[in-house]
């Protein structure tokens, strides 16, 4: 699939000293080179780096702004897909930890049916069933990243849709067997705004529906499947952003290398940041669970509910977690090791 992206510039002073008159000097800036494709890994885009505001103004207080510099780095064109993850699990043996049991030492009041394999799915209420927020997540024992519902489902058909059913340990195993790692919530908010400065989305401040994979109606009862899916989609499906990468918005939340906490404060400043130490994480809606960023927003998100598929927008996520709607993508931390 052809790429569309603008250049990637970076820019260069060089200085001039022509005579002008007066002898007075002026500086000339030239740009250099287009960044190239070559630099960065296959299946991954260059990024150009540079300052910005993390986070948006006026919004969420959990999304409070902080300037930020980030170098060039190369990103992931699309999230890791069941495909890609099942060579990774053939070539080494890897088991997730949904298809692990439970320890029994950390849940003694557990029996052992109960900490049988298995992973969270969603379940769209019944008609006339009563909603209570999150009743529609289920947990359910076999489901894992190769039957992503549960037993009887199968990823044989959806070989080129993003993994999903994979906690942070087995995105951060996956990682380090590309030789790559997980991106920052820096990287991936610098990356999804595709080039675009004060935008509310990758495209604009508009809402365009057909320019991702999100909840068409209203969430969790009705989903009318406008944008042809009802789960996830094939990557690639919908429209790149300004930089060449697919599904920044919708199709399923990814893994950041950040632990959680409201705001960027703590980011102020810094050059290519990361929120590192889990002690510093903290969820004002689950005290003294430590937890990571999570960023995209997914399939099951509507203006009624979510609506987080905004590059600022975050979600608070357990790390040892799968569900059924978070997957990941990999970033390479350096152009200039590359080509």
């Amino acid at each position: 699939m052809p790429v569309h992206r603008p250049e990637l510039v970076l820019l260069a002073a060089l200085l001039v000293l022509l005579t002008l008159g007066q002898g007075l000097a002026i500086m000339v800036v030239r740009p250099m080179p287009a960044l190239a494709a070559e630099m960065c890994p296959a299946g991954m885009v260059p990024i150009p780096g540079g300052r910005y505001r993390i986070g948006a103004a006026g919004r969420l207080p959990e999304e409070a702004e902080a300037p930020v510099r980030l170098r060039p780095f190369c990103l992931g064109q699309t999230e890791v897909t069941n495909r890609q993850f099942a060579a990774f699990a053939a070539a080494t043996g890897y088991r997730t930890q949904a298809e692990r049991p439970l320890p029994a030492e950390p849940f003694p009041e557990l029996s052992a049916a109960e900490r049988r394999p298995g992973s969270v799915v969603f379940h769209p209420p019944a008609p006339g069933e009563p909603v209570q927020e999150l009743s529609w997540w289920r947990w359910v024992p076999g489901a894992d990243w190769r039957h992503p519902e549960g037993p009887g489902s199968t990823i044989e058909e959806r070989l080129d849709h993003p993994v999903v059913q994979v906690s942070l340990e087995d995105a951060e195993a996956y990682a380090a067997w590309a030789g790559a790692a997980l991106p920052s919530e820096a990287q991936w908010e610098f990356a999804a705004r595709g080039g675009l400065k004060d935008r509310a989305f990758s495209w604009g401040d508009t809402w365009k529906p057909g320019q991702a994979n999100t909840w068409q109606g209203e969430f969790p009862l009705s989903n009318t499947g406008e944008d042809g899916y009802l789960g996830t989609a094939p990557v690639g499906r919908f429209p790149a952003n300004g930089y060449g990468l697919h599904d920044m918005t919708g199709n399923v939340w990814e893994w950041t290398a950040d632990w959680y906490r409201p705001g960027h404060e703590r980011l102020a400043g810094q050059e290519d940041p990361r929120l590192a130490d889990p002690s510093a994480s903290s969820d004002p809606r689950d005290p003294g669970v430590a937890k990571h960023v999570i960023k995209g927003g997914s399939f099951l998100c509507a203006p009624n509910f979510c609506s987080r598929y905004r590059p600022a927008a975050r979600e608070a996520e357990s790390p040892d977690t799968g569900t059924s709607h978070i997957g990941f993508r990999l970033v390479s931390p350096s152009l200039t090791t590359h080509g």
